[in-house]
């Protein structure tokens, strides 16, 4: 275990066996994800002229993650770390093979995806819990910060290299490349995880039952439950305005390229933040930062409301995106709030829920841009951000005073389940 006290460095994070395999497999496996959403985007609407089902391919894989939160959530505190994640990466590639190969309609793809969707958490919750074991202290914000650099890197990557997969080779072959990918990643978690031992075992016979009390006694902690909504609520809000962009950028007239350009000024924000909160704050600084920087993520969002141009907005969601680094002044608190034997399915239900309302959220301010105009819905978004941020301060002392408590053998709170 890598114990940071005071200040780490990327370097300390990587230099630590477990978590270096962990986050090069992860990195591998992103960008794959990302190629297979653009792949398959493109072969359902080929298959379907529907751009409502090929925009459905961006997000079925999030709300069927609650299911697997509730169902197996529990399994990576109790099965051996390593299996569990191979069988996530081999599954993914195995889905992408079939999504390739099976010429399945349209409906039978996004199925099996939300299908593979629905083991989420589990595989989620097990990176996490082996990430908090391995790291302590600040050393464990940074790599919680490595892993959302990863994905905003994946997120620019993948798009640009996905279009050009997708107009070179075509969408199979595209796809024969995203499983050829996770097959690397679990080849590599296969190779150079050790095979740690299983975490414990569960007093009940059903994993369902235990996956279903312990999310309770998690949901009931009050620490652990501000935690995990203020981790939600912000990226719920956040995510509902920007899936409006493709109609907002209809009704300003902009050209058809303007929607694509505007997305992805908010991963370039996100690799910003992350790399100065990360880096540039203390410790104590980037804890207490949290709710400005909720209303760095959620006030860019008001100028929606007003007739900018491209440049303008898309420098207003580059500072959103800067925002999103407020999660890291929470990672440390979350972690020493949760008792160490239920912390995978801890992670795995704080995944659920980021997945599962970032699902919520496009549908609530969707509708709102039913009965508004397009532009008053993203703000309203925005509003709601900011508002948030206002709750979070309220409970900003209560959790700063998680870390001393913790450390007294984390009995204080109610979600260590006996």
């Amino acid at each position: 275990m890598t114990e940071a006290v005071g200040r780490a460095t990327f370097r300390q994070v990587l230099a630590e066996p477990v978590f270096r395999v962990l986050f090069w497999c992860r990195a591998v496996a992103v960008g794959a994800d990302v190629l297979r959403t653009v792949a398959l985007s493109v072969l359902v609407f080929a298959q379907t002229g529907s751009a409502f089902l090929g925009a459905m391919t961006f997000g079925i894989s999030f709300l069927p993650q609650v299911i697997g939160g509730v169902v197996v959530g529990a399994l990576p505190d109790l099965v051996r770390p390593r299996p569990l994640i191979v069988t996530g990466y081999l599954l993914e590639g195995a889905g992408a093979a079939v999504l390739a190969l099976a010429g399945l309609p349209a409906w039978a793809s996004l199925l099996l995806v939300a299908a593979i969707g629905c083991l989420g958490p589990v595989f989620n919750g097990t990176a996490g819990k082996l990430t908090a074991d391995s790291l302590t202290g600040d050393a464990f914000v940074l790599g919680r910060s490595l892993f959302q650099l990863v994905v905003s890197a994946a997120q620019l990557v993948g798009l640009a290299a996905g279009g050009i997969a997708v107009a070179a080779l075509g969408a199979e072959h595209a796809l024969l490349i995203t499983a050829g990918c996770h097959l690397v990643a679990a080849l590599g978690t296969q190779l150079g995880l050790p095979n740690l031992p299983a975490p414990g075992r569960a007093k009940e016979q059903s994993l369902l039952r235990r996956s279903w009390r312990v999310n309770g006694e998690l949901l009931r902690d009050r620490t652990v439950r501000r935690l995990l909504l203020t981790m939600w609520l912000p990226p719920a809000c956040v995510t509902g305005a920007e899936s409006l962009l493709v109609p907002y950028a209809a009704a300003r007239g902009f050209s058809d390229g303007a929607p694509g350009l505007l997305l992805a000024c908010v991963p370039v924000g996100m690799m910003l933040g992350n790399f100065v909160v990360a880096r540039v704050l203390s410790p104590t600084t980037r804890e207490r930062a949290v709710p400005l920087l909720v209303v760095v993520l959620g006030l860019p969002l008001l100028g929606f409301a007003l007739e900018l141009g491209v440049v303008a907005l898309g420098a207003l969601l580059v500072v959103t995106g800067f925002g999103f680094g407020y999660g890291l002044g929470v990672q440390r608190a979350f972690r020493d709030a949760v008792p160490g034997d239920v912390r995978g399915q801890a992670f795995g239900l704080m995944s659920t829920g980021l997945m599962t309302l970032q699902g919520v959220g496009p549908t609530v301010f969707g509708l709102v841009a039913e009965f508004a105009p397009v532009g008053t819905a993203m703000a309203a978004g925005g509003v709601a951000t900011v508002l948030t941020a206002g709750w979070i301060a309220l409970g900003t002392r209560e959790r700063t005073s998680v870390v001393p408590e913790s450390e007294n053998a984390g009995s204080h709170s109610t979600a260590n389940p006996r």
